[in-house]
C-alpha cells in the first residue's frame, strides 16, 4: 500500500476578506432575539484522524478501501484533508469560526505502526496539533478509538480477541502519557455500537461479518477495553475528563400504537443504546451480553456523556430475525436529507430527540455532564444545514433551561471529509473541499456557526433570513 501522491496545493485558510453579505445574512438570523448559552459553553466542531489525516495506509480501513465496491462510487481517503502535513491552517479557520473547543482523534496504527513498537515522531506531530490547538485557545477532547485498528492487531483477530483489551490499555497508557500535558478530557471509545453493528451484524463495514454472538462478543471486548483506559487514564492523570461518544436513534415504533412496532423499536434501543450506558454506571452485563454478570471494572466509567445525535429512527415491524423484527424508514411528510449509497436518506428533521435524549441522560445519571460530541446533516448545498443548526440548539438550549447539565456542543464537522463506506458522497462540512486541490470555501453555514458562537447565544426564531447571495 504505498503513498498517494501529495495534494496539488496546501489548505487555505478562511479569505481575510469576510464576506459583507454572509455577515449579514448570519446576523440577521438573530432580528428576533437570541437564547443566550452558559458562559464556560463549549463551541466546537468534531473530526477524525482517518476522515483527515490523509495517507493512513497502516489500518484495516486503509485496506476496506482497495476492495473494489467497498466504498460509495470507488472513492478512496487518499490524501483526506491533508491534515498530517497541514492541519494548521483549518485550526486557524477554528479559530476564524470562534470556536473555543475541538474534538479530534488520534491514530492507533500511526503511534504503534507494529505490536510494542511506538513512533514518537507520530506522537510528537499529535503534539503540534494540540500545542496549536491550545495556542489557539481551543480546548481538545481527544478520541482515543474511533473505527480504526492497526493492521497488525487485525491480523490477531482484532476485537474478536480478548487480548485486544490489554493492547488497547498500553497504547491508551502510551498515548496518554505522552499527550497528557496537553489534554486532560478523553474519549476513550467512538460510538462502540455503531462499530459492532456495521462490522459484526450488517457486515457492511470491515471485518464484514454478520454473525450475533461474535458481535456481542466484540461488545463485551469494547466494553473492558473502554474501562481499563478509563481506569489507566486516571492512574495518569487523576482529575481527567474521561467518557466516551455514544451514538443515540431513538427508535420509536412507526404506526402509533401497534404493539409489534413498539416492541421491534424497544429491542433496537436495547441492544443499540441502553446495554452500553447501562454496564457502565452498574457495572452490569444484561442479557444477551451475558447473564447479569457484574464486572467492577465497568461500575461508573464516565465522568461525562458524550452524545452523538443525528435524528430519529422509526421502525416497522418485520419477522426477519436478521433485522432484529424490525426495519427503519422515516415518516414520508418529514424533511429528509439528501442519500447516502443505499438510497435512504442519512436523516429526517427531529430535532426534538435532542431534547429528549438529555432528558433521558439526566434521569439515568443526575448531575454527570452532558457533551453533543456529533451533530449535523448532509448537505452540499447547505441548503437545510443553517436551519437544522439552528433548530437542534434551541433544543439544547431548552433542555439547560430545564435542568440538564450540557456543557458543549461539537458540530459535524469543519470540512467536509472521507466519511467512511459512503466515501465523498455525503458532504458535512462547514467548508466545502474539493479533496484533489485540497481547496475550502466556506459555506454559509459557517458564518452562521460564527456568529453562534461569538455571541454563545442561537437565535430564538427559526424564520429563515432573505435570500442569501
Amino acid at each position: 500500500m504505498n503513498a498517494m501522491p501529495p495534494p496539488q496545493s496546501t489548505p487555505s485558510p478562511l479569505p481575510p476578506e469576510i464576506s459583507p453579505e454572509l455577515e449579514s445574512w448570519a446576523k440577521a438570523w438573530f432580528q428576533d432575539g437570541q437564547l443566550d448559552f452558559p458562559a464556560d459553553f463549549r463551541w466546537g466542531t468534531a473530526t477524525s484522524a482517518h476522515q483527515v489525516e490523509g495517507n493512513n495506509t497502516l489500518n484495516q480501513w486503509w485496506a476496506f478501501e482497495q476492495i473494489p465496491g467497498a466504498i460509495w462510487h470507488g472513492d478512496r481517503s487518499g490524501w483526506a484533508c491533508d491534515w498530517w502535513r497541514h492541519a494548521e491552517p483549518d485550526l486557524d479557520q477554528m479559530a476564524a469560526l470562534h470556536q473555543n473547543a475541538h474534538r479530534l482523534s488520534v491514530e492507533w496504527s500511526r503511534i504503534e505502526p507494529q505490536p510494542g513498537h511506538f513512533d514518537h515522531s507520530a506522537l510528537d506531530r499529535y503534539r503540534e496539533i494540540l500545542g496549536g490547538l491550545r495556542d489557539r485557545g481551543i480546548e481538545p477532547l481527544v478520541t482515543l478509538h474511533h473505527f480504526t485498528n492497526p493492521l497488525w492487531l487485525e491480523r490477531r483477530g482484532g476485537w474478536e480477541d480478548g487480548g485486544v483489551v490489554a493492547l488497547f490499555r498500553r497504547f491508551v497508557e502510551t498515548t496518554v502519557q505522552a499527550l497528557g500535558d496537553l489534554c486532560s478530557f478523553w474519549c476513550t471509545i467512538n460510538e462502540p455500537m455503531v462499530y459492532v453493528a456495521q462490522g459484526w451484524f450488517l457486515g457492511q463495514w470491515p471485518p464484514q461479518r454478520s454473525h450475533f454472538p461474535t458481535a456481542m462478543r466484540v461488545t463485551r471486548h469494547l466494553l473492558f477495553a473502554h474501562a481499563e483506559a478509563y481506569h489507566a487514564i486516571h492512574r495518569i492523570q487523576p482529575d481527567a475528563m474521561v467518557g466516551y461518544a455514544k451514538h443515540v436513534r431513538l427508535f420509536q415504533g412507526l404506526r402509533p400504537g401497534h404493539p409489534l412496532d413498539r416492541y421491534a423499536a424497544g429491542l433496537k434501543r436495547w441492544l443499540f443504546e441502553h446495554l452500553w450506558v447501562a454496564a457502565t454506571g452498574d457495572g452490569l452485563l444484561r442479557p444477551p451480553l451475558a447473564g447479569f454478570e457484574r464486572d467492577p471494572r465497568l461500575v461508573g466509567t464516565r465522568d461525562y456523556f458524550g452524545v452523538n445525535y443525528y435524528t430519529q429512527d422509526r421502525t416497522r415491524f418485520t419477522p426477519n430475525p436478521l433485522h432484529l423484527f424490525g426495519v427503519e424508514q422515516f415518516p414520508p411528510h418529514v424533511e429528509q436529507s439528501e442519500p447516502g449509497r443505499h438510497g435512504r436518506p442519512f436523516a429526517a428533521f427531529a430535532p426534538e430527540g435532542l431534547y429528549q435524549v438529555c432528558q433521558e441522560l439526566q434521569r439515568h445519571a443526575p448531575g454527570v455532564p452532558i457533551y453533543i460530541t456529533e451533530n449535523g446533516v448532509p448537505d452540499r448545498e447547505d441548503r437545510l444545514r443553517p436551519r437544522w443548526l439552528v433548530a437542534h440548539l434551541q433544543q439544547l438550549h431548552r433542555a439547560i433551561q430545564d435542568g440538564c447539565h450540557v456543557r458543549g456542543y461539537y458540530h459535524w464537522t469543519l470540512v467536509d471529509n472521507f466519511e467512511w463506506a459512503e466515501g465523498w458522497g455525503l458532504r458535512f462540512g462547514l467548508f466545502a473541499l474539493d479533496p484533489t486541490t485540497q481547496e475550502r470555501t466556506p459555506r454559509p453555514s459557517a458564518y452562521l456557526y460564527r456568529e453562534i458562537a461569538r455571541r454563545n447565544a442561537v437565535p430564538r426564531s427559526l424564520e429563515v433570513p432573505p435570500p442569501r447571495p
